[in-house]
């Protein structure tokens, strides 16, 4: 049974200037996954050249949210973020734009 190495990519403005000025990407992937497996699944899945694999865990946040109901009091769970850098002439094609 494989694991699932990469659950989404990163939208966001940070990471579309990152991937504008430096060529690099954003994901979300699986807490124990490795810097080797998370390079071999964006090569397979993306067909492109990985230059380089940045990992860090981003901790968890608490949230309070004010609803009709009350105070609501939760958490936002920690997760592992992969940013890639890719090949010049590289891209990875979120939206399926030409």
């Amino acid at each position: 049974m494989s694991k699932r190495v990469l659950i989404k990519p990163i939208i966001s403005e940070k990471s579309e200037m990152l991937t504008e000025k430096e060529n690099k990407y954003s994901f979300i992937v699986d807490k124990k996954a490795t810097k080797k497996e998370i390079k071999r699944a964006i090569e397979e899945m993306y067909e492109i050249k990985v230059e380089n694999v940045n990992t860090l865990i981003v901790p968890s946040k608490s949230k309070n949210r004010n609803t009709k109901r009350g105070l609501v009091i939760g958490r936002i769970p920690a997760y592992k973020k992969a940013v890639i850098t890719v090949s010049d002439g590289e891209i990875i094609d979120f939206f399926g734009e030409v």
